[in-house]
């Protein structure tokens, strides 16, 4: 005999995880499968290893063969007799009695009978009862298992029960639960302080149109009373190997549900495979009621009485009664399994299963951006929460954004520990010790434990990063650096922004990324914006848009106001700032800058630079800043500056820069600035000084580099006050003794000319520390450039052969060492 284990293997499916996918009634149908293969069995190994059929020769003679029958033998099975084959002497009423006589049969005759009679006169039913049972039971096993062996639909199935099962035992699974029971928690405690928070910020100022909060995220570290303390975080149940395979759970659903999600082949195949066993359970229950009665204990049997001598056989089925008892037994499992079958369609067509919520999931847990499924991946969340509504609720927590969020922050903490951020520190340009984060993908914890941090730059973080209430740890913190890093804070971060943040750095593309949060920070000193302000975005670039600055009337303590974009004219904000505005830039990437109204109102301005804003000439709204220090008009397309007289008017003038245009000519009016310091007017067209020019004496720094200037005029030697002159990449043949008479010169400047003599007055300048020549027409070097007492031999940019040339004497006395 078979155990019955084997039986179990044999139904069973190679893979016992895909137990979450089957329903109670597809267990129970599995064991009644099991039950009806085992009738089979059975009935096939009785038929297998006993007798099937024994016959004896019917005396009873008819007027016809058609009426000789066995009733007789019938009759005496109804009765439960026996049919004796032996001689008795007393006579019975309706029993054939033999009296010893022999029919004269031998063995093989017999043998051959039997064979003859069951071939011939037992009904095909009964003779292959038990085979039927035994294939249609075959049938049902491999319809309800075939769809986790067809290749269209057993990948699919075998990597979805891979993935629920690690979800359910992934230990992320656990905590990012228990976080947000913590967290929910925790803001019913706050709610409950609400009253009394210690931050009076209004949400008006930061709700957008559709009245979502787009900018702060509630913060259960705003305790408005002391004493009461929060509950604690649970510890980090997660080492950084779990970390890694949790981020990798993730990745692995995102792509199961994006090729799931399109089809629904899971769902049919199902269904189809159950209607077929509808079907089959029709066709058994039909042919199989109408046939049990053909099973027969006594049947009569015809033989040729050629071969022994008589015509008419009474048989004898062995097995018949067993079979008939086997039969009805199967017809009722196969009743209760064709049942569990219509049940099954039922449950397939009356229930909408392509699609699946996760409603409850969401109010039983508190997350609250787990996306709804479709199609196959519902169909597979509805059977497995037949086995167990738990999977579901675990696996949801790897379809959430917030869920994969939180992991990422976690592996990031893992990734970047306190002493690795360490490494990372530098001064920038300002001179404050700066932790630059460049493409991570999120903001580690770990920031917050480094407290003498001074400037916080994040570049192209990943994501939208949220700074926590841990940022009041860096007492330090002065500037923040956001380069396309869209950002928000939550209440505590935010209120100590306000107080201690002075320079603020944003690029952005759109206007999602620029925060709101930016015009409360009542302590603000700098501001400094670049991106698409004032101007719709190029074609493509998915923004719709341009970004306008809303008011600024805040920021009381802002001095520096820096616009890098492409504006058509000044923000009418910037007026809100006129008072205190100190420095203003404007970078316009091209664009011409046509309206300047609004900077007549910035009577305290000290500093305008108007850089790429395409303008022709000065505009006339510089003239009225009385307080004006410096000028910068770079990357224009000014021609001439005739204008120049009129800044005059701006009486503190002491820095212009003109470089980067197209200018022709400097006009003589640039004498009446009396008080001017710094004129750059290099990378333009110059051909000629105007002699007045020197009339600016109090000039320190002249760059008139790469322009077009042939010679210089003698008066430059009343510019005493000379140190900076920058002559470089004109046309200049020689150079104007006088020029050495400006004793104060440190840095001077003649490389890239046509100069072919160096006047020995050079030594007459004690302060020279650098002297650029190289590139001319020079055959040798005065000697007396050894007189410079500053100047040394690595301060000199000249052909090394022309240094050879110098005496050994003068090297030695000019040598660093």
């Amino acid at each position: 005999m078979i155990p019955v284990n084997e039986f179990r293997n044999i139904a069973s499916e190679q893979n016992p995880r895909y137990r979450v996918l089957k329903p109670w009634w597809d267990v129970f149908s599995e064991y009644l499968c099991i039950a009806m293969l085992m009738i089979g069995v059975f009935g096939c190994t009785v038929q297998l290893t006993q007798e099937k059929i024994s016959c004896l020769p019917n005396r009873i003679v008819g007027p016809t063969k058609a009426d000789v029958n066995c009733n007789h033998v019938r009759e005496y099975h109804a009765n439960d007799s026996l049919w004796e084959f032996s001689i008795t002497k007393e006579l019975k009423p309706n029993v054939l009695e033999v009296f010893g006589r022999k029919n004269g049969l031998d063995i093989h005759q017999y043998v051959f009978v039997n064979h003859y009679c069951y071939e011939r006169a037992v009904h095909w039913y009964a003779k292959f009862f038990p085979y039927l049972v035994v294939i249609h039971s075959m049938i049902f096993m491999v319809a309800s298992s075939f769809w986790f062996k067809f290749p269209g639909t057993s990948s699919k199935i075998e990597l979805f029960v891979n993935i629920l099962g690690k979800c359910f035992d992934s230990p992320w699974t656990t905590r990012a639960i228990s976080e947000v029971s913590e967290e929910r928690g925790e803001e019913k405690l706050v709610n409950w302080r609400k009253g009394s928070s210690m931050y009076k910020i209004n949400p008006d100022r930061f709700m957008g149109t559709d009245g979502e909060n787009v900018t702060l995220l509630r913060s259960a570290s705003v305790v408005s009373n002391p004493e009461m303390k929060l509950p604690e975080p649970a510890a980090s149940v997660l080492d950084k190997k779990e970390g890694e395979q949790a981020k990798a759970l993730f990745e692995k659903v995102k792509k199961f549900r994006t090729h799931v999600e399109e089809a629904d082949l899971l769902y049919k195949m199902y269904v189809i495979q159950t209607s077929l066993k509808v079907f089959k359970f029709l066709l058994i229950t039909a042919y199989t009621a109408s046939l049990v009665p053909n099973i027969e204990i006594v049947v009569k049997c015809s033989v040729p009485p050629d071969l022994t001598g008589f015509d008419i056989f009474c048989c004898n089925h062995n097995k018949a009664n067993l079979f008939s008892k086997l039969a009805y037994c199967y017809i009722c499992f196969v009743g209760v399994y064709g049942l569990l079958c219509i049940y099954s369609l039922y449950w397939l067509l009356h229930r909408s299963l392509k699609e699946y919520t996760f409603e409850h999931v969401r109010l039983e847990t508190g997350i609250n951006d787990i996306p709804d499924m479709k199609n196959d991946f519902a169909f597979l969340l509805h059977l497995s929460d037949r086995y167990d509504p738990l999977y579901a609720k675990r696996f949801a927590v790897f379809l959430s954004e917030v869920s994969e969020s939180r992991l990422r922050q976690v592996n990031l903490n893992h990734d970047w520990t306190v002493k690795k951020l360490r490494t990372r520190l530098s001064r920038n340009a300002s001179q404050r010790l700066e932790l630059h984060l460049f493409m991570l993908p999120g903001l580690p914890d770990t920031v917050f434990d480094i407290p003498e941090i001074e400037s916080l730059k994040m570049e192209q973080l990943s994501g939208h990063v949220t700074i926590p209430a841990a940022l009041t740890q860096l007492t330090e913190l002065q500037e923040l650096v956001l380069v396309h890093c869209p950002t928000k804070l939550q209440l505590a971060a935010l209120a100590h922004l306000q107080q201690t943040l002075k320079v603020l750095r944003l690029t952005f593309e759109g206007a999602e990324q620029v925060p709101l949060w930016l015009y409360t920070l009542k302590a603000l000193e700098e501001l400094h914006l670049s991106g698409p302000l004032g101007a719709e975005a190029s074609r493509g670039s998915g923004s719709s848009s341009s970004v306008s600055l809303d008011s600024l009337r805040e920021l009381k303590d802002l001095r520096v106001l820096t616009l890098r974009g492409r504006l058509t004219k000044l923000p009418p904000s910037v007026v809100d700032v006129a008072s205190q505005l100190q420095r203003l830039c404007v970078h316009n990437e091209g664009v011409k800058l046509q309206v300047l109204s609004n900077l007549k109102k910035l009577s305290g301005l000290t500093s305008l630079e108007l850089m790429g804003c395409q303008m022709e000439r000065i505009p006339s709204a510089v003239f009225s800043l009385s307080a004006l220090q410096e000028l910068d008009l770079r990357e224009n397309k000014l021609t001439t500056v005739e204008e120049i007289l009129s800044l005059q008017h701006c009486r503190r003038l002491t820095t212009l820069r003109l470089w980067h245009n197209a200018i022709a000519y400097i006009p003589e009016h640039v004498g009446k600035l009396h008080a001017l310091e710094t004129f750059d007017a290099s990378w333009n067209k110059i051909r000629r000084l105007p002699a007045r020019l020197y009339y600016c004496t109090k000039l320190r720094h002249l760059d008139l580099s790469h322009n077009q200037l042939s010679a210089l005029p003698t008066e430059i030697g009343s510019l005493q006050s000379l140190q900076y002159l920058s002559v470089a990449f004109n046309s200049l043949e020689s150079l104007p003794e006088e020029m050495f008479s400006c004793k104060r010169l440190k840095i001077l400047a003649l490389g890239n000319n046509s100069i072919s003599y160096l006047s020995s007055r050079v030594a007459n300048l004690a302060q020279l520390v650098r002297l650029e020549l190289k590139g001319n027409r020079l055959e040798s070097l005065p000697l007396e450039i050894g007189d410079c007492p500053l100047l040394k031999l690595s301060g000199i940019v000249v052909e090394q052969s022309l240094l050879e040339l110098l005496p050994s004497e003068v090297r030695d006395r000019m040598d660093d060492g």
